[in-house]
């Protein structure tokens, strides 16, 4: 039996699909920028990078590519005023951790995955904390570390909420077209 060649993806298609994989990073970029927004309270944005970041690295890591990861850590960089190449190097890392561990988190229950956002935090606030030192030839107060570890762990929950509908919604519009 002869196959028929399949259609050529219209525009449309085209279009869905590009934005559906442009999702993830878009959707963390304006999260990033909603969190810049200065309310007096320490800067959340790192929070929202390493949670985003994380998360679409487990959940749907071919949306999340290392020059995604590259261009979110320098936003952060930028939206936060920190030094250029502590968010980059901070969020690569995550990334390549992440997608190291995906096969083994991505079955666990939601406890299990926040405990291991945990030590993912734990690990970015140290190597940010070190980089700031290496880059300003100061030792920062581990205070701002300790304050953004609490900062990471405690907002990954809401974050994680919001971005499992969208990934879940997704996954039902590449299901159904």
């Amino acid at each position: 039996m002869k196959r028929r060649p399949h259609p050529v993806m219209g525009l449309l298609r085209w279009l869905d699909a590009w934005a559906r994989a442009a999702f993830p990073a878009a959707n963390t970029a304006l999260l990033m920028m909603l969190a810049g927004v200065p309310v007096g309270l320490p800067s959340a944005v790192p929070a929202v990078a390493l949670a985003c970041v994380f998360f679409w690295s487990v959940f749907r890591p071919a949306a999340m590519a290392p020059p995604v990861c590259f261009g979110i850590g320098l936003l952060q960089d930028l939206l936060g005023f920190a030094p250029l190449g502590i968010g980059i190097l901070t969020l690569l890392v995550v990334h390549g951790t992440a997608l190291r561990l995906r096969r083994l988190l991505v079955r666990q229950s939601f406890l299990v995955v926040w405990l291991a956002f945990a030590g993912f935090a734990a690990g970015a606030a140290l190597l940010g904390f070190v980089l700031q030192a290496a880059l300003t030839w100061r030792l920062p107060p581990p205070a701002l570390a300790m304050v953004q570890l609490a900062l990471d762990v405690g907002l990954y929950p809401a974050i994680a909420a919001l971005l499992t509908r969208l990934h879940k919604a997704m996954r039902r519009a590449e299901t159904l077209g």
